[in-house]
């Protein structure tokens, strides 16, 4: 598959070809031809972020021009931005496979080429990651070498982020510079006292009057001499309290602040960019976008819905979708958002959390419906979970809900400020398992494991929505303690999905099929999956059995006692980590109890898996539905015995 690109991009494979081969008046052209083609690519291949990289093209154009990349090391925090950085870095003629099984990643890799110099995909690193190598550069006394921190507001309202601020700032001889990209936008509106802050320098009419001489100043500091650097120092001073009314936040951390400057004028960019770079110590570069800029539909449509908006037609900015000829079981992310309303109504203790992802995970449902019980906290995932350890110790019921990957980030608040305590949270981890596309930054694989190790948790999964709608409902209805619910990316099974509540006992699960030449036991929903491999396996003459586990912990004794009474071969399936997951509890079971059986665990091995559907992702790693016939046919040596039976009859 080829793209043409227009006659100034076709001319850059890496950017000192952009360098070299253009002025600064060609740059706008430049930009015009990246956008271009992002729109043009994307549009056709759908299964990718959009908004963000349009937001960022003049940024991007202008970085690469300015500094000397890769020897001046770039540092995109998240990555959903960086579709034009890949562009311009060798990659366009393979842009059309980004995210594609086997095709280059959706985020910034290091295995993938060295303009990409940290890898990323969750929020906030890039400050910490870019001080990291500032540093080192020092310490190897590396001369004229500098360090590009681009992050943007909505993740700049993370912890990690202010750390990150807070070190460098102390470190005045290393060579940082920290661009902010200020769009009002993560995924969702950005929420909190960071973003009024912002609104308000950016609506400063006073401000904004001065910084235009500042600016006019700036570009002239090269004729200044020895004593620029001390002229800068006045111009960045003068712009604090007097003109903002208040304390500028940044300089109170000791870095030069710069801005707000037009993010989307790419001569007058890069000329400030190049004027900064010599400009020694930490550095903050204010740089106001539009997200989705420059393609009509997506600047005056819906942000959260351009994120990443599939398939579209370029032309009218329709995007495509697949009607489907019968009703379609719904998400289940919208399965929660739903039933954490019908539940908040009937107990008034229920409130609702998440970390910047109301549309992801479907809280905004409740937001609307129950506003003053629903919480966005920005991207701040520690705080979202001891918040709702707060929440808990008055006597309410929070159901945090976080993607099972980012709740990575906040183990240390589940460990000490909830399970600690005992503190009756409900943890619903959306996306938990493989995600697709995403890649290995997003895939939700390790809860079942690292949730099963801590004191007081329970770990469940549900096999379909009624079963989510079960959990939900019994989490609630008395003081458990702190109880995970996973569940993962996607459509779930049940068209009539909104059955009515019934509580699940705490630690049991349930025969679904009874069998008599092996067990399947699984947990959450590739039980789905083992179901359909049951069909398979009954055409081949093989009695499957097939107990959903429902809990990981605790785990239904009784049930695992039948088990292992009755097989002596077992497959046990689950879409999470093979290493401390639901295998490896059934396997200290029959350890614990001394039975023996041949029993063979599937799950995601201990590497990373990368990006492809989530289809292509479960054959990779053995555990759909062919994967899961073919396991049981080795395990009962099936071929070996059908081989015996052709000679006998023969």
């Amino acid at each position: 598959m080829h793209y043409k690109a227009g006659p100034h991009l076709e001319q850059i494979v890496f950017p000192e070809d952009l360098r070299n081969k253009f002025s600064h008046e060609d740059l706008p052209l430049v930009a015009d031809e990246l956008r271009e083609y992002i729109v043009d690519v994307i549009s056709e291949i759908g299964n990718s972020h959009f908004g963000a990289s349009l937001g960022v093209v003049e940024l991007t154009v202008a970085l690469h021009y300015a500094f000397n990349t890769p020897y001046d090391q770039l540092v995109w925090d998240v990555g959903h931005q960086a579709y034009g950085h890949k562009i311009l870095t060798g990659r366009r003629e393979v842009f059309h496979t980004n995210r594609l099984l086997g095709g280059i990643s959706g985020f910034p890799k290091r295995s993938e080429s060295e303009y990409d110099t940290f890898g990323v995909g969750h929020s906030s690193t890039s400050i910490s990651a870019a001080l990291g190598m500032a540093a080192a550069s020092k310490y190897k006394n590396e001369k004229n070498k500098h360090h590009i921190a681009v992050i943007g507001d909505g993740a700049m309202t993370a912890g990690l982020a202010f750390e990150g601020l807070n070190h460098a700032g102390s470190l005045q001889d290393t060579n940082l510079l920290v661009v902010l990209n200020d769009n009002c936008m993560s995924i969702d509106p950005n929420v909190g006292a960071l973003k009024e802050y912002l609104t308000d320098i950016t609506t400063s009419h006073t401000y904004n009057k001065v910084k235009d001489e500042v600016w006019k100043l700036l570009g002239k500091v090269s004729k200044f001499g020895p004593d620029a650097q001390s002229i800068v120092s006045k111009i960045s001073g003068a712009l604090k309290s007097t003109l903002l009314k208040q304390s500028n936040l940044f300089e109170s951390l000791n870095f030069r602040y710069f801005g707000p400057v037009d993010g989307h004028d790419v001569v007058n960019l890069t000329k400030i960019l190049e004027d900064l770079r010599d400009i020694p110590g930490p550095k903050i570069l204010h740089c106001i976008t539009v997200k989705g800029k420059g393609y009509k539909y997506s600047e005056e449509g819906n942000p959260t819905q351009w994120h990443a908006p599939g398939i579209f037609n370029k032309e009218t900015g329709e995007i495509v979708k697949i009607v489907p000829k019968s009703p379609q079981p719904p998400k289940y992310q919208d399965v929660f958002g739903h039933t954490i309303v019908e539940l908040a109504e009937k107990n008034d203790k229920i409130m609702g959390v998440t970390p910047a992802m109301p549309s992801g995970c479907s809280l905004n449902i409740m937001m609307k419906a129950m506003p003053d019980r629903a919480f966005d906290v920005g991207i701040a995932e520690q705080h979202a979970v001891t918040f709702s350890a707060g929440l808990a110790t008055q006597g309410l019921i929070p159901f945090c809900n976080i993607y099972s990957s980012f709740m990575q980030r906040a183990y240390d608040q589940v460990l000490h400020d909830v399970a600690l305590q005992n503190l009756n949270v409900v943890f619903c981890l959306d996306r938990g398992g493989l995600v697709g596309a995403d890649g290995a930054t997003h895939h939700g694989v390790y809860d079942l494991a690292y949730m099963r190790s801590i004191p007081n948790m329970i770990v469940s999964s549900p096999m379909n929505e009624s079963e989510l709608r079960n959990l939900m409902y019994t989490a609630q209805l008395s003081d458990k303690g702190p109880f995970s619910i996973r569940y993962p990316r996607g459509n779930g099974v049940m068209t009539e999905w909104k059955t009515p509540f019934k509580e699940i006992p705490v630690g049991s699960g349930r025969k679904v099929t009874d069998g008599a030449d092996i067990a399947f036991l699984t947990i959450g929903p590739i039980g789905n999956y083992a179901q359909k491999a049951l069909e398979q396996l009954k055409e081949l003459g093989i009695s499957a059995a097939h107990y959903d586990m429902r809990f990981v912990k605790p785990l239904d004794e009784l049930l695992l006692h039948e088990v292992f009474g009755k097989f002596d071969k077992v497959i046990t399936v689950e879409d999470g980590c093979l290493m401390g997951g639901m295998g490896s509890a059934i396997l200290e079971f029959m350890a614990d109890n001394r039975y023996k059986a041949d029993i063979v665990r599937l799950g995601i091995p201990d590497k990373y898996i990368h990006h492809g559907t989530q289809e292509e992702l479960y054959h990779v790693c053995g555990f759909d539905v062919g994967g899961m016939v073919e396991t049981a046919k080795k395990v009962l040596n099936y071929q070996e015995k059908q081989n015996t039976i052709k000679k006998a009859a023969n």
